[in-house]
């Protein structure tokens, strides 16, 4: 499950958990990125030593000269594009939470960001001002399933998380939770 939703409070706090980027799909593509890229720079230094240092295959056979040097450009791209992607598990980028309080009348909405100034992002206001939560399918090559908070004086706010579109029962499910709680309509359905 993608987002994980906690009613307490006698019913009166809606907090809904977001998944960021610590998805299995992109533990996947970190590990799958890190033993190609260390497999090419093995492959390089090997050919420049004429020591085998890998397992499967024998690349002191290479010439180092251009294979080698272009297999070990590769690894070192490979490992720093490694790098980012385990970075950005790390920091948990796109994770967060939405809370809706009906006891105070306010909204939250909080998402970690990229290291820096704009880290941690919150996005705060009244739930009077909270005009509708909106529904996005496209479906095609590129497909999209989002629900947004309409609010009255500002963008529409995205509430699903980023990347894999969810399935579409889980995001009607949602809105109309959603859209219930806040007493508010469900538009884009």
């Amino acid at each position: 499950m993608t987002t994980s939703t906690t009613i307490n409070k006698g019913d009166s706090v809606l907090h809904q958990k977001v998944l960021g980027s610590r998805r299995l799909s992109n533990y996947w593509w970190a590990s799958v990125v890190t033993l190609g890229a260390t497999g090419f720079l093995l492959a390089a230094i090997s050919s420049y030593l004429k020591v085998n240092l890998l397992i499967v295959t024998d690349p002191t056979q290479l010439i180092f000269v251009p294979q080698g040097l272009v297999m070990g450009l590769y690894g070192i791209a490979g490992l720093l594009l490694a790098l980012y992607l385990w970075l950005v598990i790390f920091l948990d980028v796109g994770g967060g939470y939405n809370e809706f309080n009906r006891e105070t009348g306010k909204v939250k909405i909080f998402r970690w960001g990229f290291p820096g100034k704009n880290r941690r992002i919150e996005i705060d206001c009244n739930t009077q001002d909270v005009q509708s939560v909106r529904v996005q399918i496209k479906e095609g090559l590129n497909p999209l399933r989002a629900l947004y908070l309409r609010v009255k004086g500002r963008r529409d706010i995205p509430l699903t998380r980023v990347g894999q579109p969810m399935p579409l029962k889980e995001l009607e499910t949602q809105g109309a939770e959603l859209a219930r709680f806040l007493g508010v309509p469900l538009d884009g359905l």
